[in-house]
């Protein structure tokens, strides 16, 4: 491809990033407060990472191995779902066939004791987080 047809298809691409992300935020504004925390933590991420996948004035994708998790923990409606998947695949068009491939998340509820200490807080959900995260890819090598 050419460069001149790549900055061709920048502006496409963004306005139909734009499209399926404005679907997301209507959903993610229909939800209770908390909801962009919640998700943020079943993701692994901030909840600027959230907030940023969430706003459709920013160009940057949402990562396809996080759809599943952003549809079970939102709760998405599924004429929203429906109409999200059709945007998605318009701006992605090879990267809508791998939400069907691999292992799927879910999420898990774990009520910890308050330590008392935000910064301890913090620390043991960051320690509980990536045992997780090395405890499943050790799972997955067998």
């Amino acid at each position: 491809m050419a460069l001149a047809d790549t900055a061709i298809d920048e502006p496409a691409e963004a306005g139909a990033v734009a499209i399926y992300k404005r679907i997301f935020k209507e959903v993610l504004e229909s939800r209770p407060s908390g909801m962009r925390l919640r998700l943020a933590h079943a993701m692994g991420k901030n909840r600027s990472f959230v907030s940023q996948i969430s706003n459709p004035a920013y160009p940057v994708p949402i990562p396809v191995q996080h759809l599943n998790t952003i549809f079970d923990v939102c709760h998405f409606p599924p004429q929203a779902k429906a109409a999200f998947l059709r945007a998605y695949a318009r701006a992605h068009p090879r990267r809508v066939g791998r939400l069907t491939e691999g292992s799927h998340e879910r999420t898990l509820t774990l009520h910890l004791p308050d330590l008392g200490s935000t910064k301890r807080n913090a620390e043991l959900d960051a320690l509980l987080q990536e045992f997780a995260r090395r405890l499943i890819a050790i799972m997955r090598e067998k």
